[in-house]
């Protein structure tokens, strides 16, 4: 874990859904419910049809929003207050994860496809948001999600990140994929959630990619190993 030594890393950015909570939360089922519900509404539609074009937009566009921008021209606030408006108390309080993060040197950020909003309500509920010196979100890349180059350039323009500086954390392995091409560190959260093919894909990986460094089932944990080895040393 040379990568963090000696105060290598000085940002630090973390996907939100999946990645700051364990999927065994069902937070993420929440949203995938009221998306297949607006889409429905939308389209005038039943809601098989409506999960069926939910799922294709987000394999093909990487996220649903996206597709539903290009295909159908979609206002995308609307959509975004409807399908985060959900039950934010199943989050657990994290105490163990708030102090490693809080040990971490440097700047950290959430940088999420979904809402400002979202990020705050999450982050709020475990416990983390006056951590974060910044949540970037959809908005702020004008709509164009990870894993696109452009998503990941006004993000590290708008905190002015030097990428070989920052490390990556993320449940989705392919928006590792351009972090790791521009110079971070990235680190793969395992996650439970496998809604995605890619999720799917990674089941018969006999070692890592090479633009996966790290892999973790418990962020908590990582993060403790990385706050060691940052230590000063006696």
């Amino acid at each position: 874990m040379q990568q963090f030594e000696n105060g290598k890393i000085s940002n630090w950015i973390f996907d939100l859904d999946n990645t700051l909570y364990p999927a065994e939360c069902n937070l993420f089922a929440q949203i995938d419910q009221r998306m297949g519900d607006y889409i429905s509404r939308m389209l005038d539609v039943d809601l098989v049809e409506a999960r069926r074009v939910q799922k294709d937009y987000y394999y093909r566009f990487g996220t649903t929003l996206n597709g539903l921008m290009q295909v159908h021209k979609l206002d995308p606030h609307d959509y975004l207050d409807f399908v985060h408006d959900i039950d934010h108390s199943v989050l657990p309080h994290s105490p163990l994860l708030r102090e490693e993060i809080a040990k971490l040197e440097g700047r950290k950020f959430i940088f999420t496809n979904g809402s400002t909003r979202h990020g705050e309500q999450v982050a709020e509920r475990l416990g983390l948001l006056d951590l974060f010196d910044g949540i970037f979100d959809i908005a702020a890349a004008d709509f164009t999600p990870k894993p696109n180059d452009q998503a990941y350039e006004r993000f590290l323009k708008r905190h002015d990140v030097a990428p070989e500086e920052a490390a990556m954390f993320e449940d989705l392995h392919p928006n590792l994929k351009v972090p790791h091409a521009r110079g971070m560190t990235t680190v793969l959260v395992n996650s439970s959630y496998e809604d995605h093919p890619a999720q799917k894909e990674k089941q018969g990986w006999a070692k890592l990619p090479d633009y996966v460094h790290f892999e973790t089932d418990d962020l908590t944990g990582f993060l403790t190993d990385v706050n060691k080895l940052q230590a000063p040393k006696d």
